[in-house]
């Protein structure tokens, strides 16, 4: 790795100082204390709603300039609903049991030792990430609730909406007596980036949320402890015995809902015994949402009969992520063939089956390796909100410690507090 500039790296340091020293303040802060202060920059957002609108005008005119894809704009853009949405899960935030002091199991020992695992906070958590500026809010909201300082490294497409949101969300910690060091933006370029990555003992934890790109390179360069978070080339597999009706409004909703976030279907897989049925009424609603089909050559009649726009699928379509109104499709001869492509290509995120037959089901979810199965439901439903978590600080693909939405109890630490009463081990 190339030398980073001292001056940044003093920056840096300076930045995870800061934030240990709030973090230590956050540590001790009660439930209410906490959830005022979700509530108060909730509604700080949703007040300062025109002033964030207009950073966002900036930055979306700025890719539009640069050629942004239109997947990462749709990721970008903040209007003033979306604003009130990311407002809102703040308030979702503060509704839910505060992790920190929670104890996860304990017991007595015959010496009469009491003895208790408890939730903690990590301490200092940095964020680096791509265009997604409501994963600046989350992640504050999710660090204070959980009792950890943050330190955002947004995307430089996000930079003037980054401003704006964390000015506010710091202007109001410190209305509410809280540090406002627990909400720190890191600004710069790359060396920034690798000064935060290698900022291990003022770092506690990173997680790196975007493209296989950013991912790998936080996972490969890190001196600090990652949470790796994944690209999600998501399947719809259709079943010999789907009810067709709830697959194509499955396959849909997967596809076309948002096409542009990880959760969204890239890929369709249907029985050979249902595919004369399903595929014509299937590519025609998808045609007409405007996706293009990459698909294998028995798809490839269906497609031109729908009048969908259809091309060949290569070796590379089958295992990427499109972020886009663009699906592969192939027919498959069984259920073991569409395990078999998923084992291949799928990268652990969310796998979905449509079938009636129970037996296929469990098959599914007992064989598919992802952090998300499945059985009869969108794979949009990965999400830390529709689970019920509040905001999610992303989606977790690896196996150690957290996987699937992470949220509060993922943010936590645990430690073990032993009380005696003069015990000394013979």
């Amino acid at each position: 790795m190339a030398s980073i500039d001292p001056e940044v790296t003093a920056h840096v340091a300076e930045l995870g100082d800061r934030a240990r020293v709030a973090s230590r303040r956050l540590a001790l802060l009660s439930r209410a204390a906490k959830d005022a202060a979700l509530l108060a920059m909730a509604d700080a957002l949703e007040a300062a709603a025109p002033q964030v609108v207009q950073a966002n005008a900036e930055d979306l005119e700025r890719g539009r300039e640069t050629g942004l894809a239109e997947g990462l704009l749709d990721r970008l853009r903040l209007d003033e609903g979306r604003v009130r949405a990311v407002a809102g899960a703040l308030r979702d935030i503060a509704g839910l049991p505060d992790p920190v002091g929670e104890v996860v199991r304990g017991s007595t020992l015959p010496n009469g030792l009491q003895i208790r695992q408890v939730r903690v906070p990590m301490g200092v958590v940095g964020m680096i990430y791509e265009a997604r500026p409501n994963v600046t809010v989350d992640a504050a909201g999710l660090g204070l609730k959980s009792g950890n300082a943050v330190i955002l490294r947004g995307g430089s497409a996000a930079s003037s909406t980054n401003r704006a949101l964390v000015a506010v969300l710091r202007q109001t910690l410190d209305s509410q007596g809280i540090p406002a060091d627990a909400v720190q933006l890191l600004e710069g370029g790359r060396d920034a980036v690798r000064a935060l990555m290698t900022a291990r003992g003022r770092v506690d934890v990173l997680i790196p949320r975007g493209g296989a790109d950013l991912i790998q390179t936080v996972v490969r360069e890190s001196t600090v402890p990652v949470i790796e978070t994944g690209v999600g080339n998501c399947h719809v597999y259709v079943d010999a015995a789907a009810d067709l009706d709830k697959a194509l409004a499955i396959t849909l909703n997967s596809k076309v809902h948002r096409p542009s976030v990880c959760n969204a279907a890239e890929s369709l897989l249907v029985h050979r015994d249902v595919a004369a049925d399903f595929l014509p009424k299937a590519l025609a609603d998808l045609g007409s949402a405007g996706v293009r089909i990459h698909g294998d050559e028995q798809v490839r009649p269906f497609a031109d009969a729908a009048g969908t726009a259809y091309e060949p699928a290569t070796e590379e379509d089958w295992g990427r992520e499109y972020l886009s109104l663009d699906l592969s499709a192939r027919v498959v001869d069984s259920l073991d063939d569409a395990l078999e492509h998923v084992r291949r290509y799928g990268t652990g995120h969310t796998e979905a089956i449509v079938t009636e037959d129970r037996a296929a089901a469990r098959r599914w979810v007992a064989e598919v390796d992802a952090a998300a199965v499945m059985v009869n439901a969108s794979t949009r439903f990965t999400d830390g909100g529709e689970f019920g978590f509040g905001a999610e600080i992303g989606i977790s693909t690896q196996k150690l410690h957290a996987r699937g939405p992470m949220a509060l109890p993922e943010l936590t630490t645990t430690k073990w507090v032993v009380e005696g009463d003069g015990q000394v081990r013979p």
